[in-house]
């Protein structure tokens, strides 16, 4: 029988990185020159790597870009990684309960080294097997390369595989993947998702706390007593 995978997106899913986040891309922005972006903006950038946040965030201040800007904020948000950025509520305890019945992983499109930071830190990493960045070897979110390969690595299938995440990049990641999704609406990724693209198929949960049945129903598997 195939392994039961879950696999967790980081910001958005996982933790509540928002303010720290927001906070290092107007460190940026302010160091070059420019007046602070809004927290619910900078929110809205979150999903496609740090590149692409760092780009959009200095677009928005009306600032060029380049790739030392990049490097200028992994510098700035290393600094800032745990300032306010926490596990949400009850996610711990949904990850002790998910680990009973299926391997779990991490697939984020933040660089491996401050992911996997805040994961030691914040004390979720004795749930999690593996973690994949968006620095590594494979294309970041949505191409489905790093999720079929942890298919293959924790010997599961698609069938056998969900994706839990907050954005459209998760949603079509899973939808790439044909894995099952479950979507975070407590995530700050999530409000800008187009849910006309819904199919039904889907899980949706509002707290963490219903993360373990949802991926249950998903999966058709009874929880353990």
């Amino acid at each position: 029988m195939p392994t039961m995978l879950v696999v967790f997106d980081l910001d958005g899913t996982l933790i509540d990185s928002r303010r720290d986040l927001t906070d290092s891309a107007n460190a940026l922005v302010v160091e070059r020159g420019g007046q602070p972006v809004d927290e619910d903006a900078v929110a809205r950038m979150v999903g496609d790597g740090a590149a692409m946040l760092v780009r959009r965030a200095l677009t928005a201040a009306g600032l060029s870009f380049g790739d030392a800007d990049v490097v200028r904020f992994l510098d700035i948000y290393d600094q800032r990684l745990l300032r306010t950025t926490r596990p949400y509520p009850g996610m711990r305890e949904a990850l002790e309960d998910i680990a009973r019945d299926a391997v779990i992983a991490v697939l984020t499109n933040k660089p491996l080294a401050p992911a996997q930071t805040l994961l030691d830190a914040l004390e979720l990493s004795p749930f999690i097997a593996t973690t994949i960045g968006g620095d590594g070897a494979h294309p970041r979110k949505p191409d489905p390369t790093s999720l079929r390969h942890l298919i293959s690595l924790h010997a599961s299938s698609p069938e056998s595989t969900v994706l839990v995440g907050d954005t459209r990049i998760d949603f079509e990641t899973a939808r790439n993947a044909g894995v099952h999704a479950c979507l975070a609406r407590y995530g700050f990724g999530y409000e800008q998702f187009d849910t006309s693209k819904l199919t039904g198929g889907e899980a949706l949960v509002d707290s963490p706390r219903e993360i373990p049945a949802a991926v249950r129903r998903l999966l058709r598997t009874p929880a353990r007593r």
